[in-house]
């Protein structure tokens, strides 16, 4: 059977591309993007806002442009895979997620700054 593994964001980035090179040479981007939903609250009736944080990581080319062009608050679109990975924070601890030692993550293959019609990158 053929499966799927697409994911697409439309949020805010929450932070200015962290950028780096690999021994290889190859750029590396990762950026912070909140998603929101609302909602009513059955009870009192107030709206709730609901943010998810993703992790989007960029590479080659598309790295160097995010690092040009993202900038923190700003509507994004991304387009990529989710990969998931073991997690361990900075005191050696691994962190659970869904039941497991991992942490997701957005891999892009294209992105656009929402909104703009000719923003679109690749």
């Amino acid at each position: 059977m053929a499966s799927v593994n697409k994911v697409i964001l439309v949020g805010n980035c929450g932070r200015d591309p962290e950028i780096r090179y690999l021994p290889s040479g190859q750029a590396v981007a990762n950026v912070s993007v909140a998603t929101s939903t609302r909602r009513k609250d059955k009870n009192s009736g107030e709206s709730i806002e609901d943010t998810q944080w993703h992790r989007v990581t960029f590479y080659d080319r598309l790295a160097e442009i995010a690092g040009e062009y993202v900038k923190k608050g700003q509507p994004i679109y991304v387009e990529g895979r989710l990969k998931y990975g073991k997690y361990t924070d900075q005191a050696g601890c691994r962190e659970k997620h869904g039941g497991h030692h991992c942490h997701r993550n957005a891999i892009a293959r294209q992105a656009r700054r929402h909104g703009w019609p000719r923003g679109r990158w690749r």
